[in-house]
């Protein structure tokens, strides 16, 4: 039996054909995309930038309305220090807007410190301006302007020589070692060991040279020099004389080296008693603020003190001990050695006759001070010089 004859195998089917416009299009449809993005980043930065530029047109308007804020601030506080103010002393700070302040009446007073104000120039006892009405502290006044204390510099010092003194040698080679060697050779004590004197005291009658020899010793040291009378710390209002001793040394110490002459002393340092009036104790206030001061400035800074006074019996016995006034320095009047080398210095630029002697006058008894000399000489020798014709005055 003849097999059956096997069936053909149907035939593969072709892959399928794709259009060559189909991968273009998806290129095209990325593309568009593409577009669409930086079109809305365009778009969000174009938003963002405007709202930048009315933000920069909001500042600018805010910045026009602070600068105008700002001048009228500065309007009103020229307003405010343009009127007469009342000086006071500043003496401690409450919180960072307020604080308490004296009055030239004693009186303090809890007052409002203008904003403006720069808060590290409020130290105790600093001079300050408050306003009229309200009491507000509106200005810090600068350390030398509300004070009555004058420092002397090295081309305004007195024009007197120790050769301008006649006689006191023994009282010029005390100040040289007390005053003037520490000065000009301040590095000599260090090396032997010891400390200089702080303060020196000239007392004795009344136109000794007392005066002159300080002037003198100022004159030879390129130290500052400051001159005050014992009365001019005593003044109307109570603090103010305490207020000057320390502008003194305050002053003192800025300008160090520096001389302190305090002439007639016993105005303020007369020795202390029960007072039973405010003058009084006003003074005594003073003596313990000189005391203080004395005590404060240590050795480094080169300050020292002279002190002139014709009564030196009637001065406090703190003012007087070691540490404060460690030289005491006599001026007597001048014996009959003295009064020659004063006659000398008196007479070295008059016009004197040959019958002139003056040892006549060294040789008499009188005890008279070289201030009373010269004076007495001087009238003399101008009525002398009327009387006999030589120069035609009148």
């Amino acid at each position: 039996m003849a097999a059956a004859p096997t069936a053909a195998a149907p035939p593969m089917a072709p892959p399928p054909s794709y259009p060559a416009s189909s991968t273009t299009s998806a290129s095209t449809a990325a593309s568009a995309e593409d577009d669409d993005d930086l079109y809305g980043r365009l778009k969000s930065l174009q938003r963002h930038m405007e709202f930048v530029e009315i933000q920069e047109e909001y500042v600018k308007d805010e910045q026009k309305n602070l600068k105008r804020e700002l001048l009228r601030a500065q309007e009103e506080v020229k307003r405010i220090q343009s009127v007469p103010l009342v000086i006071g002393q500043f003496m401690e700070m409450v919180d960072g807007n307020n604080g308490i302040v004296g009055s030239t009446t004693g009186s303090n007073y809890y007052v409002r410190i203008l904003s403006t104000i720069n808060r590290e120039l409020l130290k105790p006892s600093a001079s300050v301006a408050l306003h009229r009405h309200s009491n507000a502290l509106v200005d810090v006044l600068p350390p030398e302007a509300d004070s009555s204390i004058s420092l002397l510099g090295s081309s305004e010092k007195p024009n007197v020589t120790y050769n301008d003194i006649g006689g006191c040698d023994i009282q010029k080679q005390e100040i040289r070692e007390a005053v003037e060697l520490p000065l000009t050779h301040h590095e000599l004590y260090k090396q032997i060991g010891i400390d200089p004197p702080r303060g020196v005291l000239l007392y004795g009658p009344p136109g000794t040279g007392k005066t002159m020899l300080a002037k003198a010793v100022a004159h030879h040291t390129t130290a500052a020099f400051i001159r005050v009378v014992g009365s001019e710390f005593v003044q109307k209002y109570l603090g103010e004389g305490p207020r000057m001793v320390r502008d003194v040394f305050r002053l003192a110490k800025e300008n160090a080296p520096a001389i302190i002459f305090i002439d007639e002393v016993d105005a303020i340092a007369t020795a202390r008693f029960d007072a039973q009036t405010g003058a009084d104790r006003e003074v005594q206030r003073i003596l313990m603020e000189l005391l203080n001061q004395m005590d404060g400035f240590d050795q480094t800074v080169n300050v020292k003190v002279i002190m002139a006074t014709n009564r030196a019996d009637t001065l406090d016995p703190a003012l007087l001990r070691p540490g404060r006034l460690d030289r005491k320095i006599e001026f007597p009047l001048p014996d009959r050695r003295q009064k020659r080398l004063v006659f000398q210095v008196c007479t070295a630029k008059m016009n004197l006759s040959d019958e002139v002697d003056l040892e006549d006058y060294v040789s008499r008894p009188d005890k008279i001070s070289a201030a009373d000399f010269t004076e007495s000489h001087q009238y003399v020798t101008f009525l002398q010089t009327i009387f006999s014709n030589r120069h035609d005055i009148f």
